[in-house]
């Protein structure tokens, strides 16, 4: 197999059967995870214009309408405060967030969705939430339950 066709596989496909199970185990589930966040990012990019991480720190703001300190998001997200400064400088010039002082203590700010900023976001989660269902829906009710379960009990056994 030449460079460029080991390239186009998937990280799973790059395994062999000879690989431990649990090994090939966590390769199909970070293949899953690939497959639907490139859809994802790339549906957001084309029809709402809007990054992935935009949209994570929409969606964290939506969570808490109070609003949310810069550190506390970059928490939340798992990103650097570099980061969350940069999309959030981007945002607010847009009108879809606002950074306010905290009282007490003028070197944080709080960061919050306004109206315009709301709206934009509920549009983005009605459509991302119809594309993960289009996704996922492939498989029977069923089989996704049983999925859903076995990855809470994985979930359980590695945190």
């Amino acid at each position: 197999m030449s460079l460029a066709e080991s390239d186009s596989l998937d990280l799973e496909t790059r395994a062999h059967d000879r690989e431990h199970d649990a090994l090939r185990l966590w390769l199909r589930l970070l293949t899953c995870a690939n497959l639907i966040e490139t859809d994802i990012r790339s549906r957001l990019r084309q029809e709402f214009d809007c990054t992935l991480p935009r949209f994570d720190l929409l969606a964290q703001l939506d969570r808490h309408p109070e609003g949310l300190k810069m550190g506390e998001l970059s928490k939340r997200m798992m990103v650097t405060g570099g980061n969350v400064t940069g999309i959030t400088d981007q945002l607010e010039k847009e009108g879809w967030v606002t950074r306010e002082t905290v009282v007490n203590d003028r070197r944080a700010f709080l960061i919050k969705l306004t109206p315009r900023g709301k709206k934009a976001f509920s549009n983005m989660a009605r459509a991302h939430e119809q594309w993960i269902e289009q996704r996922l829906g492939r498989l029977p009710e069923e089989q996704r339950q049983q999925l859903y379960l076995l990855l809470g009990d994985l979930k359980a056994v590695i945190a």
